[in-house]
């Protein structure tokens, strides 16, 4: 698989006019295949596998918020990169999960080809499916470079996604209390 890849990346720099030979491209294709095993590990992780792991008995039946959840992945349409920050939260069924699984559940699919859209969705489903709370909660907020290095190249225009199921669609307390949160200061000094 990794030389098929690799000639690939060969090919690829010979239709765009440069000598794979040449001595800063000699490396190229291993460090793009590495880069790219990296940046799609996702599909070899199973979100249910990350966060039955750390599920524990809780009377919390209060929301539980983790914020600015810095990711990165790849834009299925250009392989370009989407930069952003994802808000997941929940509110406990008598359980809750580990709060580091949290952020490797976005990172899970975070790394894998994406649409913003589909990775809002797939966060929500995954939270939905196994831990099953009362409702949860996702927002993100992105860059994507496939729109600022080429196509319309708007510098720093941002796209924002959420995906809301149980309390969080059918309580507006709910849904207000966490854009409240989500838009809160991020001012945190202890």
């Amino acid at each position: 698989m990794q030389e098929s890849f690799e000639n690939s990346v060969i090919n690829m720099l010979k239709i765009m006019g440069e000598d794979p030979s040449r001595e800063g491209l000699i490396k190229t294709p291993t460090r793009v295949f590495k880069a790219f095993e990296f940046l799609t590990s996702g599909y070899k992780q199973d979100p249910k596998e990350v966060l039955n792991d750390a599920l524990f008995t809780s009377s919390n039946n209060e929301m539980v918020l983790i914020k600015d959840i810095e990711f990165y992945s790849l834009c299925e349409h250009h392989l370009l990169p989407i930069i952003g920050r994802a808000h997941v939260a929940y509110i406990p069924n008598g359980k809750v999960v580990g709060l580091s699984k949290i952020p490797r559940l976005v990172n899970i699919f975070a790394r894998r080809l994406q649409i913003q859209e589909q990775l809002t969705e797939q966060i929500a489903q995954a939270l939905e499916e196994v831990i099953a709370p009362k409702g949860c909660g996702v927002v993100i907020e992105a860059r994507h470079m496939c729109m600022e290095m080429r196509g319309v190249q708007k510098i720093n225009s941002t796209t924002t996604t959420s995906a809301l199921r149980g309390a969080f669609i059918k309580n507006a307390e709910t849904r207000k209390e966490f854009f409240s949160l989500i838009n809160s200061p991020k001012e945190v000094r202890f």
